[in-house]
């Protein structure tokens, strides 16, 4: 490690007030500091000149309905075994999150949401898959993304309750990796005095991930054709679905996204439609009010079809993509920091930005897009919140209507 290259390299990005934070540092906390500057891929700060994006044209697109998947739906289940039977699907779950929201400080995944007996999400998750496999007769690898915080407590967790049953050689455990947060100047912000403040580089960051923890070698050097991305968040939702991935390779389409009907205009979900003839998701707050009520000849609305974030996408196209540079969001949030005095502050208002990437811009990097309609009260029960809409206590209502003893 070159302590001038790197001061060097601050100095290329006007981190004056890094420099000279630096020289006050003991030999042995300059290290500590200077090794993580050492790892940094600065083109995150090119993101700053580019936050306000200008959209392309956005129109909307069809999907697979809820009654066309079902009358097709033996042709599409046995087109998708057959894929599972030949190992080439594998699965990749989003689970960097901890439970804060929901006044729970641990993975969110290690949530109990049962009431009268253990039920925790993660359970549920595996539960889900293992119907698959009973189903395929066949183990399926599934890869888990946890954050630098809950690593550790996600693979205890696992250990603790003997993987659900799972067979512990198909789960693969790996860390986001993180990004540095910046003021709204682009200067460095400090956790501590010989520490950067570092995120987790949004739920898109697993294919930079998967590629740094050498787990993506592992997929390309298989015989996978497909991984299905979802997210911790549902507890209802169906993984490996045979019936999605029968539809998506029997479409001939080049990824698949699961979605629902919104429940209304102003449901806060990203809606799917295509950006200058490729697919798009369009976040909630990106919607103009015309676009947000425009409806089709039949009264529906024209984007009211909102993501799930349950994806498949073609290994082969990212075998394709993978120099590809995920583009990052620029996204204003609380950050704490150490001040010029040391002092560590907790902003109650944003004051910093953090740069994500988003598993929703891979779907733009495909030619198209099978749009998949789920019965949301059959598939979609969200855990974000404590109490409210998108909560324990409305994911646990849809759990009790699907059958289930909590």
């Amino acid at each position: 490690m070159n302590k001038e290259l790197i001061l060097d390299c601050l100095s290329r990005y006007n981190q004056h007030n890094l420099i000279k934070h630096i020289n006050n540092l003991s030999a042995d906390e300059q290290d500590n500091l200077m090794a993580q500057i050492a790892d940094i891929d600065w083109s995150f700060m090119e993101s700053l000149h580019h936050k306000d994006k200008v959209p392309g044209d956005i129109a909307p697109i069809s999907a697979l309905s809820i009654y066309d998947i079902k009358t097709q739906s033996d042709v599409y289940q046995s087109i998708g075994i057959d894929s599972i039977k030949k190992g080439e699907l594998c699965l990749l779950l989003l689970a960097g999150g901890q439970g804060t929201r929901l006044g729970y400080d641990m993975p969110k995944g290690t949530f109990n949401i049962g009431t009268t007996k253990d039920l925790y999400i993660f359970q549920l998750l595996i539960e889900h898959t293992i119907d698959v496999v009973n189903l395929s007769g066949t183990w399926i690898h599934m890869y888990i993304m946890c954050s630098d915080i809950n690593y550790n407590d996600t693979v205890t967790f696992f250990k603790e309750h003997n993987y659900f049953d799972y067979n512990p050689d198909y789960l693969h455990f790996f860390v986001q990796e993180l990004n540095p947060a910046t003021d709204f100047e682009g200067n460095l912000l400090l956790s501590s005095k010989d520490s950067l403040a570092m995120s987790p580089n949004g739920n898109g960051g697993w294919f930079s991930s998967l590629k740094r923890c050498g787990l993506l070698d592992q997929i390309l050097d298989s015989n996978l054709k497909w991984i299905n991305v979802f997210s911790v968040d549902n507890v209802l939702q169906k993984i490996a679905d045979p019936i999605f991935l029968g539809a998506t390779i029997e479409s001939g389409k080049m990824c698949g996204a699961k979605v629902v009907y919104k429940a209304n205009p102003e449901e806060k979900v990203g809606a799917i439609c295509t950006e200058n003839g490729k697919p798009h998701i369009i976040e909630y707050y990106e919607l103009s009010e015309d676009m947000m009520y425009q409806a089709n000849q039949d009264g529906t609305l024209a984007y009211g079809y909102g993501v799930i974030l349950n994806y498949l996408f073609p290994i082969h196209r990212l075998k394709e993509t993978l120099d590809l540079k995920m583009p990052l969001h620029v996204v204003k949030k609380a950050v704490p920091y150490i001040n010029d005095r040391g002092e560590l502050i907790q902003p109650t208002e944003p004051n910093a930005f953090k740069f994500e990437t988003l598993a929703l811009d891979l779907i733009h990097e495909m030619d198209d897009c099978l749009v998949f309609e789920i019965d949301r009260e059959k598939e979609f029960a969200p855990v974000k919140n404590k109490s409210g809409v998108d909560s324990i206590d409305t994911a646990r209502e849809l759990l009790i209507k699907n059958g289930y003893t909590l």
